[in-house]
């Protein structure tokens, strides 16, 4: 019986979200280091205003998340696994010690840099839910245009898939998908064609900026976004972590691979309980905590009572 760390990508974001981490001397010490890193109070960077800029919700997202997993291992709880959905990889390598914190923070920096710069305006991400993969997949084909690209992205849950390109194609796939029998289809709040071909320059360049970072072997495994893996050596972590922007997140696949390897507690980092739902639907036969939900003391009793009785 095992434990996995799960860590929210962008979508899971709100104001004033590292206001609500514990006082707690590690995560106070993750707050000072990454204000540090960035040269600059990182507590700028998760007001509502701030949070329009995709940089600025990566960061807290990965701040938030690393404060919460760096209490949790000084209350002696460590997992037998980690996965991170989209930005929330880099909280997984910094789980697993793939890469340190400081280094992780100049990436995701970077990243939601990048990804700004690649599409300022005029692209988006959608989701439909009720409605499997291969056919939102023909819905996207019948709406795709060189000009109005779109593609489909993610695949959260058999009947969950993101979608990403321009606004206009986003809109005919959502009112088609909406008047064929889809359970919702909407817009997301993100401004950037995540996890899909079009942000292929963007992890060239991010290919390129990792190979000057070192990264060391991973001490538990880490799921792959792009193939759901259970990757354990530091330059597969590396690749995933450049490209898993460009590609889809196969998170139902990242649920079910977890589960066959004795996976029964899994806990969400902050923010936010997305991945917590996702995994409450996808396995009902493991229990699954959000420390933003449940709350971080309930979550803790939990993980050691799990972990006393399944050692």
């Amino acid at each position: 019986m095992k434990l996995a760390y799960l860590f929210p990508g962008q979508g899971s974001q709100k104001p004033n979200m590292l206001d609500e981490l514990p006082e707690h001397p590690a995560a106070l010490a993750v707050l000072e280091e990454a204000s540090e890193t960035l040269g600059e109070s990182v507590r700028n960077f998760d007001s509502k205003d701030a949070l329009i800029s995709t940089v600025s919700v990566q960061i807290s997202l990965l701040v938030s998340s690393v404060a919460i997993l760096r209490v949790f291992e000084d209350e002696g709880v460590y997992p037998d696994f980690v996965a991170g959905h989209s930005a929330g990889a880099f909280s997984a390598a910094v789980a697993c010690k793939a890469i340190g914190f400081a280094d992780s923070l100049r990436m995701i920096k970077l990243r939601g840099q990048l990804m700004e710069q690649t599409f300022p305006s005029g692209y988006g991400m959608g989701v439909i839910t009720g409605m499997d993969e291969r056919t939102v997949k023909e819905l996207v084909n019948s709406c795709f245009t060189e000009t109005e690209p779109v593609y489909t992205a993610n695949i959260n849950a058999p009947d969950q898939i993101t979608i990403a390109g321009s606004i206009n194609a986003l809109n005919k796939v959502i009112d088609i998908a909406a008047n064929s029998g889809a359970r919702t289809a909407e817009l997301l709040n993100v401004n950037i064609p995540s996890h899909c071909s079009l942000l292929n320059s963007v992890s060239k360049s991010l290919q390129e900026e990792f190979s000057k970072i070192k990264f060391c072997q991973p001490v538990i495994p880490y799921a792959c976004n792009r193939t759901a893996r259970l990757l354990r050596s530091p330059e597969q972590v590396r690749e995933d972590l450049a490209f898993n922007v460009s590609h889809p997140v196969m998170w139902q696949d990242i649920s079910s691979i977890l589960c066959e390897h004795g996976t029964r507690l899994f806990i969400e980092m902050p923010p936010g309980n997305v991945l917590t739902s996702l995994s409450k639907k996808a396995r009902p036969g493991a229990r699954s905590l959000s420390v933003d939900e449940n709350g971080f003391q309930n979550c803790l009793v939990m993980a050691r009572r799990f972990c006393s009785e399944h050692s």
